[in-house]
C-alpha cells in the first residue's frame, strides 16, 4: 500500500475528499485492431488504475489536479469548454462537457487524479480517466446514466474531444471488468461473454517498452481509414456492414476486389484475428493454455507483417519470450507503435524471465524495459475504504 491519497487530497485543497473512485486499466488478450472494424475482442481489466478523489465547492468552478503531472488549471463551470494542447486534463474535461452539452447540471468539484498505468503504454490510460471522471460524475450528480452510456459516452469524449478514432473496446473493458475473467466482446452488438480465465501456473506478465506511444499523433488514424477502404471494395459484391461480418475463408474468395496490396493486408490482418479470438475463447474454456499461447503469437506475427503496427521494441521482447521455456505464448497489446506486450508465463519461472527479458531487450534496444504482472481485476468502481498511493 502506498501514502495515503485523502492525505494527498487535503494537502492540495484543504479538506477531505467527499468519494473516491477507481478504474482499472485493461490488457487486450487478444483480438488487436478489431473494435473499430466490428468484430470480437478479448481485453480484460487489470488492478491497477485511476483513482479519482472528489469534493464539492462553492466556487462554481472545476479544479482539476494529478500527482503524476504538473499542469493543473481552474475552469468557470459555465465556461466553453474547448481541448486545450495536449494537456492530461483534457480527458475529465471532455467528459465534462460532454454532460453540460447533454443538458445536465453540474456544480463546483475539486478533482485529484492519481494513476499507477504507466503513461503512453497502451493500457488504457486515457480510458481509464474517461470512465472514472463519467462514473464520478454519474454518481454525484444522479445524471441517470446506465454503465453502458457511460462507456458510449466516454467513447465519444475520445472521438471528438480528444480526436482519436478508437473503437469502443477500452472503455467497455475498464467498465464492464470482472474479477479473473476475460471478456469476449462483440463490438457491432456489444454483447459480451464473460470467459473463465484461469491461468493455472501461469501468470499474465506485463512488459512496458519504455517507448510511449502517442496515439493521435501515430499511424492510428490511418489504419482505420485503410479498414475503411478495404470495406468499401469489398461491399461491391458482398452485403456486409463491417470487414469482420466475413470470416478467413470468405476474404480469401474476395481479396481481389482490394487492389491496393498494403490495404489487403490490411484487411487480411482484421478477418483472421477475429476467427483467432473465437479460437482463443475456446481455448480458455477448455483450459489449453498451450493453444492460446500459440494464438497469442500468432497474433503478434500478423501484427507485425500484415498490418505493420508493431515495431522493433514489441518484436525485441516476443522473440525474446520465443526462447523462454515457462513462456506459453507473448504478443504486442494494445494499438501499437510502442507500448506494452504481454506474455503468458509459469510462475514459478517468472521472476527468471523478468531478469531475462530485461537484460536481452537492453542488450538490442540501449535502454531496459519494465516488467510487471497484473491479477484480472473488476470494473470502475466507488472505493469505500481508505486508498494508498
Amino acid at each position: 500500500m502506498k501514502a495515503d491519497l485523502q492525505q494527498q487530497f487535503f494537502e492540495q485543497y484543504g479538506k477531505h475528499a467527499d468519494e473516491t473512485f477507481f478504474s482499472p486499466g485493461r490488457v487486450n488478450l487478444i483480438g488487436e485492431h478489431i473494435d473499430y472494424n466490428g468484430g470480437l475482442v478479448m481485453p480484460c481489466a487489470i488492478t491497477f488504475g485511476t483513482y479519482l478523489l472528489v469534493a464539492f465547492n462553492n466556487d462554481n468552478v472545476f479544479r482539476f489536479k494529478s500527482l503524476n503531472f504538473n499542469e493543473e488549471t481552474e475552469i468557470p463551470v459555465n465556461a466553453e469548454h474547448r481541448k486545450t494542447g495536449e494537456t492530461w486534463y483534457n480527458y475529465p474535461l471532455g467528459v465534462i462537457n460532454h454532460f453540460q452539452q447533454s443538458g445536465k447540471e453540474l456544480r463546483g468539484l475539486d478533482l485529484l487524479f492519481f494513476g499507477d498505468i504507466p503513461i503512453g503504454s497502451g493500457l488504457s490510460s486515457s480510458a481509464s480517466i474517461e470512465v472514472v471522471t463519467a462514473f464520478a460524475l454519474n454518481e454525484l450528480f444522479s445524471a441517470g446514466y446506465n454503465k453502458l452510456e457511460l462507456v458510449k459516452l466516454a467513447q465519444s469524449v475520445e472521438n471528438k474531444f480528444i480526436g482519436v478514432s478508437c473503437g469502443i473496446m477500452d472503455q467497455f473493458a475498464v467498465a464492464f471488468g470482472e474479477k479473473d475473467k476475460a471478456l469476449k466482446l462483440d463490438c457491432n452488438t456489444l454483447a459480451y461473454e464473460a470467459v473463465d480465465s484461469n491461468l493455472g501456473d501461469y501468470v499474465l506478465a506485463i512488459i512496458n517498452t519504455n517507448k510511449p506511444r502517442k496515439l493521435a499523433e501515430s499511424k492510428y488514424n490511418e489504419r482505420v481509414k485503410e479498414c475503411q477502404t478495404a470495406l468499401t471494395a469489398l461491399q461491391h459484391e458482398l452485403n456486409i456492414t463491417y470487414l469482420c461480418d466475413i470470416n478467413s475463408d470468405t476474404f480469401d474468395r474476395h481479396k481481389y476486389l482490394i487492389t491496393d496490396p498494403t490495404v489487403q493486408k490490411r484487411a487480411q490482418h482484421v478477418v483472421e484475428e477475429n476467427d483467432r479470438v473465437k479460437k482463443a475463447a475456446e481455448a480458455l474454456n477448455n483450459n489449453d493454455l498451450n493453444g492460446f499461447g500459440k494464438l497469442m503469437y500468432a497474433s503478434h506475427d500478423s501484427l507485425r507483417d500484415l498490418y505493420e503496427v508493431s515495431g522493433t521494441e514489441l518484436d525485441t521482447v516476443v522473440q525474446y519470450a520465443k526462447t523462454n521455456p515457462d513462456v506459453a505464448g507473448a504478443r504486442m497489446t494494445g494499438a501499437g507503435f510502442g507500448g506494452c506486450a504481454i506474455a503468458l508465463v509459469k510462475g514459478d519461472g517468472f521472476k527468471r524471465f523478468s531478469n531475462d527479458v530485461i537484460a536481452y531487450y537492453t542488450e538490442k534496444i540501449g535502454y531496459a524495459p519494465s516488467v510487471y504482472s497484473s491479477l484480472i481485476g473488476d470494473g470502475v468502481g466507488v472505493l469505500k475504504e481508505q486508498v494508498k498511493s
